[in-house]
């Protein structure tokens, strides 16, 4: 960890327009905890902030309404707490993403363990010669899983507070996925959303930095990813693994800079040379999702690439500033697509490569379906 750590959260306000909202002038800070060391108890630094926003809900604030020319009294409404994975669960109360039910959407999906690793994966597909007591998962209903109605919340949540022992507790967190109240339940429920919909997808750290962090090093076959008995060499898919293939590469993403429109201010890297060491979210966005099709088609077999290409038409869609329902089914379906093709292409069952299935592939099913 870097001693520079620390964690900041904003408040965004949501009645600005989109290309206004994220500008500085708009953004409210709502705390800050210094590093370098992890807070061992993030609710005493969210308290201050979200006692402020109850009270003004309680008791609303006085606005001038320019378009009826008059004072007004505002309650405002919290929307969402929006964080990446391993913050999130500080907000919502559930476990962490290696959790056996660590989706963050809370749909219920049951991971799957790696031999004795304490951490479970949400494979769909049971692994072969798997001892695992649940079957194979329906993609496509998996996608359309609501989040939990809020009585069911309540009822997880009073198993989990009235566990009497430390191993009933471990239980209850296991078989429900809460580990405590939120914070967001101190919110009057007539200023918020139902609790299990207070929260949503990371479109930003997903698509931009965990599923490139996830299949960079499958395709240049990284040894950490290498599980025993695997073999690199049985990975079709490691198409960069060779140094000079990848140097290649890299020099064609490079070199496609002076191509690029001026909006584009900043083109992506040499991925060789600059890869772990800074590459910013919108690079990735760059390299992935938009020279990534034409590069990708030269050194990838078809059916990786085709693959690959469900993913980037979903990304495509889901980055669109109006989305119709149309396009939105299609993103729906592309998402699912790649999903299932990379669970079969690339895990294909075998228990030494579940760990290739993550919660930022799983999480793939349910970004679309948040919109509806």
């Amino acid at each position: 960890m870097k001693a520079s750590d620390c964690w900041i959260g904003v408040w965004i306000i949501a009645n600005h327009s989109p290309k206004g909202r994220y500008k500085i002038v708009a953004v409210l800070p709502a705390f800050t905890v210094p590093g370098p060391n992890k807070p061992k108890h993030m609710d005493s630094y969210f308290y201050t902030s979200f006692h402020h926003l109850s009270a003004l809900q309680k008791d609303g604030f006085k606005l001038w309404d320019a378009s009826k020319d008059e004072v007004v009294i505002s309650h405002p409404f919290f929307a969402l707490g929006m964080a990446d994975g391993p913050a999130l669960t500080h907000l919502n109360g559930l476990v962490g993403h290696m959790g056996y039910n660590g989706c963050r959407m809370h749909c219920g999906l049951r991971g799957r363990q790696k031999g004795n690793n304490k951490h479970y994966y949400p494979a769909l597909m049971k692994p072969m010669d798997a001892p695992d007591d649940h079957t194979d998962a329906d993609a496509s209903a998996v996608s359309q899983t609501a989040p939990p109605s809020t009585e069911q919340y309540f009822q997880d949540l009073k198993i989990v507070i009235e566990a009497t022992s430390e191993r009933a507790y471990r239980l209850a967190r296991k078989q429900t996925g809460i580990v405590k109240p939120s914070i967001l339940l101190g919110i009057d429920s007539k200023h918020r959303f139902p609790i299990t919909s207070c929260w949503g997808p990371d479109i930003m750290h997903l698509l931009c930095l965990n599923i490139p962090d996830l299949l960079i090093p499958l395709w240049r076959g990284e040894s950490h990813m290498v599980h025993w008995p695997d073999s690199v060499q049985t990975w079709a898919f490691a198409v960069y693994a060779d140094d000079d293939t990848w140097q290649r590469h890299g020099a064609l993403v490079a070199a496609a800079t002076p191509f690029l429109p001026a909006s584009f201010d900043c083109p992506p890297h040499n991925p060789c040379e600059k890869l772990h060491s800074g590459y910013k979210a919108w690079e990735h966005m760059g390299y992935f999702y938009i020279l990534g099709p034409g590069l990708f088609h030269v050194d990838f077999a078809k059916p990786y690439f085709d693959n690959f290409c469900y993913l980037v038409r979903g990304v495509h869609i889901m980055n669109q500033h109006e989305i119709t329902l149309q396009e939105l089914l299609e993103a729906c379906d592309c998402l699912l697509e790649f999903v299932k093709g990379f669970e079969a292409l690339y895990y294909d069952r075998r228990p030494e490569r579940v760990h290739f299935v993550l919660q930022s592939i799983h999480q793939l099913l349910h970004l679309a379906w948040e919109l509806f």
